[in-house]
């Protein structure tokens, strides 16, 4: 799957969101990068090839009155494309799978833990 093809559909996902969690979603970068780099792999567990996507940044319950006083770069989603991929066998689970890591970084923006996320997610099998 090219690149472009991969976005397109993660920017889908992304559409899908209903509105009332869409509209609260401030200042955050969704991109999509081929695997983890060195510096990602430094800072959390599993390897190079088991990480789909990783939330960086400050969640939305954590900002408080000081956040965006002085600048401040977005928050980021980073969906690994060739991670997703190697997990799929077509376009088919592919795309169901960029929905479950996409919705999974989002509730980490949210503040979620795992646990909160697995929950949630059952709702959305």
């Amino acid at each position: 799957m090219t690149k472009e093809r991969f976005e397109e559909i993660a920017q889908s996902a992304f559409d899908s969101l209903p509105e009332e969690f869409k509209s609260r979603i401030e200042n955050v970068h969704i991109v999509v990068e081929d695997e983890p780099s060195d510096d990602v792999l430094e800072n959390v567990r599993g390897g190079r090839s088991s990480l789909l996507g990783l939330y960086q940044g400050t969640p939305l319950p954590h900002r408080n009155t000081w956040y965006g006083t002085a600048p401040t770069g977005p928050d980021k989603i980073t969906l690994y494309r060739k991670n997703i991929e190697s997990v799929c066998r077509n376009e088919a689970e592919v795309e169901l799978r960029i929905l479950e890591v996409l919705y999974h970084e989002i509730g980490h923006y949210f503040g979620m833990n795992e646990r909160e996320i697995r929950a949630a997610m059952k709702h959305f099998q």
